[in-house]
Order: C-alpha cells, then structure tokens, then sequence
C-alpha cells in the first residue's frame, strides 16, 4: 500500500486500449492510490476500442491537475479524442506544468504533443506516432518505458509492467 493518500487521474474516451486503461488503474489501487477515471465531453461511460465500457468519475472540465498527483493518458485510438476537448489538454499540461507525473503509453503520446509537454524530453510511443513527437521536440527513443523527470512513456500493451513499475516508483518517491 505505498500509495496511500496519492490521488490519480486515468483519462478517458471513446477507442480507448482496454489493458492500458484498465492494468494501471488496478495495479494503483492495488497500491492503495485514489484512481478516478476521468472523462472529456460530458459522457457518464466511454466505450473501448473493443466496446468494453469504463464510467466516468469526474468530467475534464470540473476538475482540476493541483487535485491529483498523476494524469495517466491510455491508448487506443482515444488520445485522437481526447485531444480534441481542451479541458482535458489542459489537464495533461498544468499536470507536466506542476511537476505531478504524467503517464502515457502507446497512442497516448498524441495527448503529450497537443499539451506542447514533450519539447526537449526524452520519451517512447507506439511506433507509428513517432515522427508526431519528434516533430513535437521529443527525443524520441524505442525502450519499453522511458523516464525524464515525471513524464513516463511507453510503447505498446506488452510494456505494462515496466509502465506501472515506474509510475509506482516515480509516485512513490513523490511527496
């Protein structure tokens, strides 16, 4: 239970990669954290890629990132989505801005370059979305998980327990 009291935001939309949304919402309960699920657009539940329902705790738009001490971006194709509703980019942003950790594997990097976060980082994504962070002013790099400062990425579902073990450690380590 080594994150009791840490408070996380995991985001959601419609397409979003079912194991990346729902692995580290788990495994940080499992350590004891508050994971809210954390929605764009009004939606009281987003369906996966696959039609797996997730419901909403709390909307972009009424909440705010000084309430959490990480914004966890899942994949799929919901970052697309995602990105499109400016609480929810702002979120992201003002979470990097404040130092929290911000988490994102596969798609998700697409949430990192729309919140301009990733300027002058280190960071992994999906393959196919690496030329948007590069062009974004990522250094881009293909290890399952990369970690530069409090934003952690990673690249695909396979990378999930490297992704966890370093948001675990990195909120660990957190004040």
């Amino acid at each position: 239970m080594s994150l009791k009291g840490k408070r996380i935001a995991v985001l959601a939309e419609n397409l979003y990669q079912e194991m990346e949304l729902w692995v580290p919402y788990y495994r940080l309960k499992e350590e004891g954290a508050e994971v809210l699920v954390v929605g764009a657009g009004g939606a009281k539940s987003y369906a996966s890629k696959h039609g797996y329902p997730v419901n909403v705790d709390a909307q972009a738009e009424a909440v705010s990132a000084a309430e959490f001490d990480a914004v966890i971006v899942p994949g799929g194709y919901a970052p697309d989505i995602m990105r499109r509703h400016e609480a929810m980019v702002r979120l992201v942003r003002e979470a990097a801005q404040h130092g929290k950790v911000v988490a994102a594997i596969c798609h998700a990097g697409w949430m990192l370059v729309s919140a301009d976060v990733v300027r002058g980082k280190e960071a992994t994504s999906f393959f196919s979305i690496k030329d948007d962070l590069v062009n974004a002013g990522a250094r881009w790099v293909d290890r399952e998980v990369v970690v530069d400062g409090t934003l952690i990425t990673s690249r695909k579902p396979d990378d999930l327990p490297a992704f966890c073990r370093e948001i675990v450690r990195a909120l660990s380590k957190s004040a």
